[in-house]
C-alpha cells in the first residue's frame, strides 16, 4: 500500500500495482478534484470512521454489465404495478444522508461521512455524480446514487425505507440507460446485486473497459 503525498494528485497506476485485496494506497483528502482523479483511474475511497482515507481497486471487480440484468418475476410484477414512482437527481444530498444512515448486513456503521457527502455533493454539482429517488405516495421510499464515468456508471450505495424500493430503483436505471451504458461498476461482492446479475471480472478488463469510455467523453 502506497501513502499519498497530500500536496499532490496522483495515485499508484493500478494496472501496474497488484496488492492483495486491491488495496491501492491510503492517505491524502477527500477533495473533489482527488476523488474525481481516483474514479477517472478506476479506484474508489472506502474506509471507516476514524481512519485513513483508503483508496481500492479490488481484482477481480465486481459489474454489471446492462444487458445481463436479471428481473425476477416477483420483480417484474412490482414494476408493471407500478408501486413506485422514479426520479433523478431531485435530492441529491438526501439520498446520500439516507445512505450514510442505512443498516447493512454484515457491517458495523458505514463508510458514508458528511465530508463525503460534501465532495459527491459538488461532484453531482458539476453533473458527475447522479441519483435515482424512488417515492411511494409521494414519500421518499429508497434510492441509489453514483459516479458518472463516460459510459461506466460507478454505483456507491443505496438505501430502501420500503420493502424492494432499491431493487426497483436499480432497475429502472439500468433499463432506462441500457443503451447508454457500457457497464455498471458495482465494486464489491453482494448477494442483492448477484440475484440482479451483477458478476465478476478481472481488473484488467475492468480498467479496459473504463480507460475506453473515458476516452470516449
Amino acid at each position: 500500500m502506497i501513502t499519498l503525498n497530500p500536496h499532490e494528485i496522483s495515485f499508484p497506476d493500478p494496472e501496474k500495482y497488484h496488492p492483495p485485496g486491491g488495496l491501492i494506497a491510503s492517505g491524502g483528502d477527500l477533495s473533489v478534484e482527488r476523488v474525481y482523479f481516483a474514479y477517472e483511474t478506476g479506484l474508489f475511497p472506502w474506509y471507516n470512521p476514524g481512519e485513513e482515507i483508503l483508496w481500492w481497486c479490488p481484482d477481480p471487480r465486481f459489474v454489471m454489465f446492462p444487458d445481463e440484468l436479471k428481473v425476477s418475476r416477483s420483480m417484474q410484477k412490482i414494476m408493471n404495478r407500478e408501486l413506485f414512482r422514479f426520479t433523478e437527481n431531485q435530492c441529491f444530498r438526501t439520498v446520500m444522508e439516507h445512505c450514510m444512515r442505512s443498516e447493512r448486513k454484515h457491517q458495523d456503521g458505514t463508510w458514508i461521512n458528511e465530508d463525503l457527502i460534501d465532495t459527491f455533493t459538488r461532484l453531482h454539482e458539476m453533473g458527475v455524480a447522479t441519483s435515482i429517488e424512488v417515492w411511494q405516495n409521494d414519500a421518499l421510499a429508497g434510492g441509489l446514487y453514483g459516479v458518472q464515468m463516460g459510459g461506466v456508471f460507478c454505483g456507491e450505495s443505496m438505501f430502501s425505507l420500503v420493502s424492494n424500493a432499491s431493487k426497483a430503483g436499480f432497475i429502472y436505471f439500468v433499463q432506462k440507460y441500457r443503451h447508454q451504458l457500457d457497464l455498471i461498476d458495482c465494486q464489491i461482492h453482494s448477494d442483492h446485486l448477484e440475484s440482479l446479475g451483477a458478476r465478476m471480472i478481472s481488473k484488467a478488463e475492468y480498467l479496459k473497459i473504463l480507460k475506453k469510455s473515458n476516452e470516449s467523453r
